[in-house]
């Protein structure tokens, strides 16, 4: 780097500001890292400090898993003749529309041979006729153009249309059931009286300790 100030990033991606050059430089080697330069154009430019070669593998991972996603479309080409028998063109319309169905462009080529130059247009009316077979699955970007002895014009797939069902929420919403009716309660069963408690016993007559070894026994007074 010939400047002599650069912005630093560090590895963490925290912000060190604007230092020299050569002290970036030697920031990066002491952890081990390289000073690159990720925004030439600023001013001054910006510089990270990273691992390089972590940095372009990551980048290439990142384009070729773009390179992946993106769908390419590719014009296919089916040719017949203006006197094509039935079969044939059966044959033919099945083709065009299994690369509809992938996706692809289709351009149809109609050659004239010999006589049929004279009848150009019967091609036309052909060519019309498998437009119009193909309306369903596929919309005419370019109509039938006569270039010399070729016919030709070029179908791509027909979007599909959202379905309609689903949970979009445009229905009417069911109503809830109406509650079962309750059961009328039934009335309380009476419980027939306990029976009365007996009388209580009277209370037994105090009965005199024993007496005494050589004492006569104690003689209740009458």
């Amino acid at each position: 780097m010939r400047v002599p100030n650069v912005r630093v990033i560090d590895a963490d991606g925290a912000m060190l500001g604007v230092l020299p050059t050569r002290e970036a430089q030697r920031m990066a080697q002491q952890q081990g890292l390289d000073l690159v330069e990720v925004s030439p154009h600023a001013e001054p430019p910006v510089c990270k400090i990273m691992d390089f070669g972590k940095f372009r593998y990551d980048e290439g991972m990142k384009r070729k898993q773009a390179r992946k996603t993106q769908q390419r479309q590719v014009i296919k080409e089916v040719k017949f003749h203006a006197n094509v028998d039935a079969h044939d063109l059966e044959t033919k319309l099945r083709k065009t529309r299994e690369f509809l169905a992938e996706g692809n462009k289709v351009k149809l080529t109609l050659a004239y041979r010999g006589r049929e130059n004279a009848h150009k247009d019967l091609g036309f009316e052909l060519m019309q006729r498998i437009i119009k077979e193909l309306e369903s699955v596929a919309v005419c970007e370019q109509q039938p153009r006569l270039l010399g002895r070729l016919l030709g014009c070029l179908l791509a797939p027909r979007p599909q249309k959202p379905s309609k069902g689903g949970g979009g929420g445009g229905g009417k919403r069911p109503e809830p059931a109406a509650a079962a009716p309750k059961p009328p309660a039934e009335a309380p069963v009476s419980q027939p009286p306990a029976p009365a408690a007996p009388p209580a016993a009277p209370p037994a007559a105090p009965v005199p300790p024993p007496a005494a070894p050589g004492q006569p026994d104690a003689v209740a007074p009458a």
